[in-house]
């Protein structure tokens, strides 16, 4: 086969040039059809990531990720919102705004991931309940949407291919952090998955990936820009992971988190600031009248409908009966306490989710840790940090992640800001 093509499209892009569309279409096609072998796409992964990439070859790429396989399709005139997470510790958002916004009206389809690094996976924790199962066919996942209004699944083989072997290839090879490779990534999967509306909820800080706020302004307003030039409505919610999100960090405990959240039995502050941002964002996107938004969830959390439609997921998606209303942590406990007196000035949630994903490993899906202590509260020597639940969890060293301090630091925002679809640049992706 004659690549000298490829060379000069790598040589083009080393220099920092952009390639045009037909040349995205050509290497993803190739790529997907093994064609192409690993080696020179790997160099085009690299280019992107020092270079950076054009508005119009991230529209380019996305497109030709999502005609590398199928596209699932609603019903004609049936607007379904999918919203994603950039990734955090004790982020059990999802599971809660799922079924929450579906019982506002607004159908969800939510294509979701397993846990990476150190951060949690929407799927890992909605398979801790005994029976649940996630890979539902796109048939199945339509009709589930269609019947109750929400459904959470892995993503099909056949969506995107050419998405599954190149995010595996930037694993391996370090250009993970390009942020047009990372918006192509998640839109195409979007859009394959038939969603007619988007919200991204984009984390920042030393638990995510985008470490500073500057870095996840980038990614939100890139990410709806792409989702607006393909014709989704969308927002970004740009939020704080400097320290877990919720209380329960553990796939099986965030789960329970989630079930009593939703059950009115207990809601952390911090995990209901974020859902409801979130939520916010869905019911907008999704058609609701902004002065309806705040009175319709509150409501329908408050109603119970939201569990019950919770519940109906898990009955849908092979849940045992009665499985939702038995998980609970892990018997075995042991307090992380402080050594000194002072006050929490820092938590380090990549920390706590590396410990707690290691418990699962060891202990079974519902092992973790539950914070007991945020940033900014005062503790006493000896005084509780945080609860282990199970045995191969060292109280010690989920301490050693908590930092103690003589002043408090300065309050962060949970909700740094909200990128709305109005952004004016999206035609420009198109060109």
């Amino acid at each position: 086969m004659d690549d000298g093509w490829l060379r000069r499209a790598l040589a083009q892009k080393r220099d920092g040039a952009a390639l045009d569309d037909a040349t995205w279409d050509r290497i993803v096609d190739g790529y997907v059809k093994g064609e192409i072998d690993d080696a020179p796409v790997a160099a085009l992964a690299m280019a992107c990531t020092i270079r950076g990439m054009a508005d119009a070859e991230i529209f380019a790429l996305t497109g030709a990720m999502v005609r590398s396989g199928d596209t699932i399709v609603f019903p004609a005139g049936r607007i379904v919102v999918d919203k994603h997470s950039s990734g955090g510790v004790g982020d059990t958002v999802s599971l809660v705004a799922v079924p929450l916004v579906a019982a506002c009206g607004v159908p969800v389809a939510k294509l979701s991931g397993r846990a990476l690094g150190h951060t949690g996976g929407t799927l890992d924790k909605l398979e801790a309940i005994p029976g649940v199962r996630t890979d539902l066919e796109p048939a199945a996942f339509v009709a589930q949407v269609e019947a109750i209004g929400c459904a959470i699944a892995a993503q099909s083989e056949r969506l995107v291919p050419a998405d599954q072997k190149l995010y595996a290839l930037r694993d391996r090879t370090a250009t993970v952090p390009s942020v047009g490779l990372i918006a192509a990534s998640i839109v195409s999967k979007k859009i394959a998955g038939g969603a007619g509306a988007i919200v991204f909820d984009v984390k920042a800080g030393r638990g995510a990936f985008m470490h500073t706020i500057a870095e996840a302004r980038v990614l939100a307003e890139t990410l709806v820009r792409l989702a607006a030039a393909f014709g989704r409505r969308a927002s970004a919610v740009i939020s704080d992971m400097e320290e877990p999100l919720g209380a329960a960090v553990g796939s099986g405990i965030e789960a329970v988190e989630a079930r009593d959240f939703l059950r009115g039995d207990e809601r952390d502050p911090r995990l209901s600031e974020a859902v409801f941002a979130v939520v916010h964002e869905m019911l907008r996107v999704g058609g609701i009248a902004e002065r309806e938004i705040e009175t319709r969830a509150l409501d329908t959390l408050q109603s119970g409908a939201a569990y019950e439609r919770f519940a109906q997921l898990v009955r849908a998606q092979g849940g045992s009966p009665g499985a939702l209303d038995r998980i609970a942590a892990h018997p075995h406990r042991a307090t992380a306490t402080a050594a000194r007196g002072g006050v929490v000035t820092a938590i380090d949630a990549a920390a706590i989710g590396e410990l707690a994903r290691d418990a699962t490993v060891a202990d079974g899906p519902f092992a973790g840790i539950r914070i007991l202590a945020r940033v900014g509260a005062p503790v006493r020597a000896g005084e509780a940090l945080a609860e282990c639940a199970g045995p191969s969890l060292d109280p010690f060293a989920v301490a050693r992640a908590f930092t103690i301090g003589v002043q408090a630091p300065p309050a962060r925002n949970l909700v740094e800001a909200v990128v709305r679809d109005e952004l004016p640049a999206a035609v420009e992706l198109r060109r």
